[in-house]
């Protein structure tokens, strides 16, 4: 209760997935197939630099430079 770097909740999942549906409400659907996977990868790039703590103003200038930051798996 006194630490507040620890998300409220643990679903992470549930996050992800919740700008995906706001974006299907606003709009009503996406046009095409290959539009909702774009969607997707932009999502899941933007939230795996978020996860590992990578500047992400520094990392999508990096990215349309031809230079994108590649996450680190870690073993566990």
């Amino acid at each position: 209760m006194h630490n507040f770097d620890v998300p409220f909740d643990n679903n992470q999942t549930e996050r992800d997935v919740c700008m995906m549906k706001l974006k299907q409400k606003i709009s009503g659907c996406f046009r095409t197939p290959k539009g909702a996977q774009m969607f997707c990868r932009i999502r899941g790039y933007i939230s795996t630099l978020r996860k590992q703590g990578i500047d992400l103003l520094e990392a999508l200038v990096n990215l349309f430079m031809g230079a994108p930051m590649f996450p680190v798996f870690k073993a566990e």
